[in-house]
């Protein structure tokens, strides 16, 4: 007997929306709901499952019985099935059993939108609610403030399980990392932090991109409630929340969202789209209304049930060409003959356009590696609507000049200066991620060249010219210490090296360059535009040498940077200068407290009207070795 009662929370309005792949709330609607019917307490169902004959939902309340709790097809072809099954309460575990259409086939699947999921290894679904009250207003109200593009915006990307683990390798959990990661983001001065995927996935070696729980954080570190804490906690310290999202592929896993209803429900079923071949796993299909929904829902879900402030889409480049790492015969051109996936795109300028007009104050940015034009324009320019896009050949071009030898350095200043001559056609975020710091690639510090001293001043050179370019910044975890191994996902990082000075004056450079960068308009207000940038000298290839000055809103407040990339020191370095007056210095990498040589420039250095970098006005300095040095005017 079937112990369903008949009920829907879904009108003819949502149906219709729901087809047209415009209902971006779904969750409010699919999945688990714990809520009252006549009298009674229990949980409304809601699974699409347009294949299906038959959905049972199973789980420690029946003993895992097919066919005890069996869900009521809808009649109007959404492929919904629902139903009201009383006195199941929060904390029942369940699946859904779906007897197909096609060839008699069954699966046993997670819940598409649960809210919560079994600590893997295991794979129910756990019914849930997302009670909890806040106490981040303040932050919400005014994130504008923090968020838009022209304000500072430095990132500390996290990987959750490998930050920093208890003792016998323990993952800390939401609530531990509350207080710990939340003190440490503060006390070193960046204004977001990025969370490497949360939602929830069975695999640890796939660091969360592959993902079976896109509505449920991952329980490998507490409850759905703990997390919402944690970026409480975070927005109270005042510092913005970035999740990584992953509409791009989805794994295989039985439970998942693959092969769902013994069709290919999620998944595009042209293996030449629905498959990647890369990480052997299934891609969505943008074309299909209700897959559409399903991804922008979950991209608002975020947002409002978890009050995050950015969203950073994984793997853009993939999802826009139809050849990526496909080879010949492999793929098929789109209806104009080019490779590009035109579904994806209308996908992406929808998911933006309904972020942008849905929520203020946050950000969307592309992880997108090729030169794919427009990808942080406006929809109505004819662009992907991104905030923001990864600057994938900037971090290329500079790793590789870093990597080389000072005293080659001179041959190669090209690979320094090429970046602006692209770097406002996008807003560019300047990224030292996870993916540079794996698999043989090293860690940073030791792509740099040289002796000891060499490479941790190298390593402060690269922070200081990162911190001064144009665009906002991105450091992976253990980067701002000098993490000198390559990252581990299965441990800590190496948290004991800040015993050591050089590895703690990497530390105090970060904290003090987070600090300089919020403190110096000119270094954010006009990051994303050509009015912000100016060049003084890129031809100085001999000495390896740059100099620029970067501009905000106030002229007065403009600051002039110079790079030297030799460990050499340059006395009497003579630079050309907008106007009269005295310059002051004002940051400087080599400082003893970052481990540095101590060498600096005097209190005020007078301005002479000698002609120089065609320029009437310069002025000598002195350029400490394999340095950064700021200055402003007085």
């Amino acid at each position: 007997m079937n112990k369903v009662i008949t009920h829907s929370l879904f009108t003819d309005f949502d149906i219709d929306l729901f087809k047209a792949g415009k209902h971006y709330r779904l969750y409010e609607k699919l999945g688990a709901h714990l809520i009252e019917v006549n009298g009674v307490k229990g949980v409304y169902f809601a699974v699409w499952a347009p294949t299906a004959s038959s959905v049972s939902v199973v789980g420690d309340f029946n003993y895992w019985v097919q066919g005890e709790h069996q869900l009521q097809v809808r009649w109007d072809s959404s492929g919904i099935w629902e139903g009201f099954i009383p006195d199941v309460s929060k904390g029942a575990l369940y699946k859904y059993k779906i007897q197909s259409n096609i060839n008699g086939v069954t699966t046993e699947k997670a819940d598409p939108f649960a809210l919560y999921c079994e600590k893997p290894p295991h794979t129910a679904s756990v019914v849930w609610d997302l009670d909890y009250k806040w106490k981040d207003e303040n932050w919400m109200q005014n994130r504008h403030n923090h968020n838009d593009l022209d304000k500072p915006y430095s990132v500390y990307e996290v990987h959750l399980g490998s930050w920093k683990r208890a003792d016998h390798n323990r993952f800390l959990s939401y609530l531990e990392l509350a207080d710990d990661l939340v003190a440490y983001v503060k006390e070193t001065g960046f204004t977001h932090v990025e969370f490497m995927p949360i939602m929830e996935y069975p695999y640890d070696p796939s660091w969360g991109y592959q993902l079976t729980g896109y509505f449920a954080p991952t329980s490998r570190f507490g409850k759905p409630q703990d997390l919402m804490v944690l970026i409480d906690k975070l927005h109270q310290a005042g510092i913005g929340v970035i999740l990584d999202w992953v509409p791009s592929h989805f794994p295989e896993d039985a439970h998942g969202l693959g092969f769902f209803d013994g069709s290919n429900l999620y998944e595009h079923p042209d293996r030449r789209k629905g498959y990647h071949p890369d990480w052997k796993s299934l891609v969505f299909n943008y074309g299909r209304n209700e897959v559409r929904a399903f991804l922008i829902s979950n991209a608002l879900f975020w947002l409002q049930h978890y009050h995050v402030d950015g969203l950073r889409v994984d793997a853009v480049a993939s999802m826009l060409y139809l050849d990526y790492s496909r080879k010949e015969g492999e793929w098929e051109a789109n209806i104009f003959g080019g490779n590009e996936n035109l579904e994806t795109i209308s996908f992406l300028k929808e998911f933006n356009e309904v972020i942008y007009s849905n929520y203020s104050g946050v950000q969307t940015i592309a992880e997108e590696s090729t030169s794919f034009s427009m990808v942080s324009r406006p929809t109505s320019f004819g662009g992907l609507g991104f905030g923001m896009k990864w600057m994938m050949g900037w971090m290329h071009d500079t790793l590789q000049y870093f990597q080389r030898e000072t005293v080659y350095r001179k041959y190669h200043q090209n690979e320094l200066s090429f970046a602006m001559t692209y770097a406002f056609t996008e807003n560019f975020m300047l990224p030292f991620s996870h993916d540079e710091v794996v698999y043989g690639k090293k860690s940073l510090i030791y792509k740099m060249p040289g002796d000891e001293w060499q490479r941790f001043a190298n390593l402060r050179l690269l922070y200081g010219y990162m911190f001064t370019h144009p665009g906002t910044k991105l450091l992976f975890m253990g980067a701002e210490f000098g993490q000198t191994s390559e990252w581990n996902f299965e441990q800590s990082l190496d948290w004991h090296l800040l015993q050591y000075d050089l590895h703690s004056g990497i530390k105090k450079l970060i904290t003090d360059l987070n600090q300089f960068y919020k403190s110096q308009p000119a270094l954010y207000e006009k990051q994303f535009s050509g009015e912000g940038f100016e060049w003084i000298n890129y031809l100085d290839h001999q000495n390896a040498v740059l100099s620029y000055i970067r501009k905000g809103n106030n002229e007065n407040e403009n600051v002039i940077v110079v790079c030297n990339f030799t460990p050499v020191v340059r006395e009497n370095y003579r630079i050309g200068v907008p106007h009269k007056g005295k310059l002051k210095e004002i940051f400087n990498t080599d400082a003893t407290i970052y481990g540095g040589s101590g060498i600096q420039n005097s209190e005020n250095l007078h301005i002479d009207s000698i002609s120089y970098d065609g320029r009437d006005y310069s002025v000598a300095l002195i350029l400490p070795p394999l340095s950064v040095v700021a200055f402003s005017f007085t």
